[in-house]
């Protein structure tokens, strides 16, 4: 979902009354990003509170290159990485992850190895359908071994738009949240659900309800999801006892538009870009008692920051003997008046540092929307937003002049401001510090992303056997990964 698929935030379909009740009833952050703008980046980073190129999600395959775990992928999460679950299980937390994981699909990867206790859900995006023979379809796991496959068992009508996933992960975590609170247990639900992703699906009861088509309708039903959530906490009466966060792992598919796209607001360009459109997000705290209702913070906050704030609220040290980037953000969700001011933002594209923003300016140091050559065969990451000079169809460098936005005057990233100003010296003087350090004291993880291998796709899941699923292993074929964008 895209900053702008919000009412709240301007979008004028109104397809997300629960959402924009949620935002009335807690806080409201305009200024929250993701850590990448594509999807494993951004939920490797939401997980262990560490920049990608920190915790090896990214590839070194190519330069400022978008990498991710589709079921060629060889790779997955680093052993190394210390993720949520396995944190706050030292208080007892009881964890499950509902929806998509897409941090490894191979057995050593998957939720249930790596600190949760139950899994519904699939390990890759719902791409398909596809032929047996050539590539499988991705399957669908209950915790520890799949129950079927998309476009088999769970059916995604590519040409309706219909299926019932949401609705199916939906009471997957209400009951989790029941069980929990029936055993007086603490527990920690990741509801990922991915119907907004291309192809987009909705439920029989919502196609055709929205005014922006299928994507409005499966905005709807995931809207309609997260009431019914926070409906169930209040119901169980455990709501001024439970935190929740609402946000996305990446900007709008713009280039999934117009049918299956949503809105970055106005914002500049979508996923796959550091430009604001790919990596702002949408995103509401809510915990009845604790964060204030009403409220607005324009604090600069990231998704790794609820790796630290969660560990926070759980009464739990964060991990000492690494770099992390999350900050804890309870100062300001409890004390809206309270701001981290100096908080630094980066926006990384594969292994390159793209852009910084501290307070309202931006610093771009590289830019790249896509190739001209995915251009000319009609991919476009900024369609109907070109800038000159700035949405560049080549990777260009800006380094010893970075283009510099006030992103309060100019949320769109049209106007740079002159480098003959003293304004433009002033923002450099104290942006040029940061990255310096930034860039001195990195220290990049083993890249989980560069190779793919036919042989490691979803031949023969755990638990093919029990439904006669399994399909043959071909020969194993190496080779490194091609991240064309």
């Amino acid at each position: 979902m895209g900053w702008g698929d919000l009412g709240v935030l301007g979008q004028p379909s109104k397809e997300t009354p629960n959402l924009d009740a949620m935002a009335a009833e807690g806080m409201l952050l305009p200024d929250f990003y993701t850590a990448n703008p594509l999807c494993s980046p951004s939920r490797a980073a939401l997980l262990t509170g560490r920049l990608p190129v920190r915790n090896g999600f990214y590839t070194t395959n190519a330069h400022a290159r978008n990498a991710y775990t589709p079921q060629e992928i060889v790779g997955g999460i680093s052993k190394d990485e210390i993720l949520l679950p396995q944190m706050l299980r030292k208080k007892g937390y009881v964890s499950k992850i509902v929806g998509k994981w897409h941090l490894g699909h191979r057995p050593q990867y998957l939720p249930l190895e790596n600190g949760f206790d139950e899994w519904f859900g699939a390990p890759n995006c719902h791409f398909g359908p596809y032929n047996s023979s050539n590539r499988p379809n991705i399957p669908v796991y209950n915790n520890s071994e799949m129950v079927g496959r998309y476009y088999e068992e769970f059916q995604i009508d590519r040409k309706t738009g219909e299926s019932n996933l949401t609705q199916i992960y939906l009471q997957e975590g209400l009951d989790f949240i029941l069980r929990q609170t029936q055993a007086q247990q603490p527990f920690f639900l990741y509801w990922a659900a991915d119907a907004t992703h291309a192809p987009v699906y909705a439920s029989k009861g919502f196609l055709g309800k929205s005014q922006r088509g299928r994507y409005g309708d499966a905005v709807m039903e995931l809207d309609y999801s997260i009431g019914q959530i926070l409906s169930w906490l209040r119901t169980l009466g455990i709501e001024n006892n439970t935190f929740v966060f609402f946000t996305s792992d990446n900007g709008a598919a713009l280039m999934s538009g117009p049918n299956e796209s949503g809105s970055n607001g106005p914002f500049l360009c979508g996923k796959e870009t550091t430009y604001e459109g790919g990596m702002r997000e949408p995103a509401i705290a809510w915990w009845p008692g604790h964060i204030k209702e009403g409220t607005v913070s324009f604090q600069l906050a990231s998704v790794m920051d609820l790796y630290t704030t969660s560990l926070a609220l759980a009464g739990i040290n964060p991990p000492d003997e690494r770099p992390l980037d999350g900050l804890d953000l309870t100062p300001v969700l409890l004390n809206h008046s309270h701001t981290l001011q100096s908080r630094p933002i980066f926006y990384y594209r594969g292994n390159e540092l793209m852009a910084v923003r501290l307070g309202q300016y931006k610093a771009h140091y590289w830019t790249w929307s896509n190739s001209w050559d995915e251009l000319k065969q009609g991919i476009n990451f900024c369609p109907g937003q070109e800038v000159p000079g700035v949405t560049t169809h080549e990777q260009k460098e800006h380094t010893l002049q970075p283009l510099v936005f006030h992103l309060g005057r100019d949320p769109g990233e049209k106007f740079p401001i002159s480098v003959l100003t003293k304004e433009y010296h002033d923002v450099l003087s104290r942006i040029s510090p940061v990255v310096e350090l930034h860039k001195k004291s990195l220290v990049p993880g083993i890249p989980q992303l560069n190779m793919c291998d036919v042989a490691v796709m979803n031949w023969a899941p755990a638990g093919c056997e029990k439904l006669r699923k399994c399909l043959k292993v071909p020969k194993s074929v190496p080779r490194k990964c091609n991240w064309p964008h």
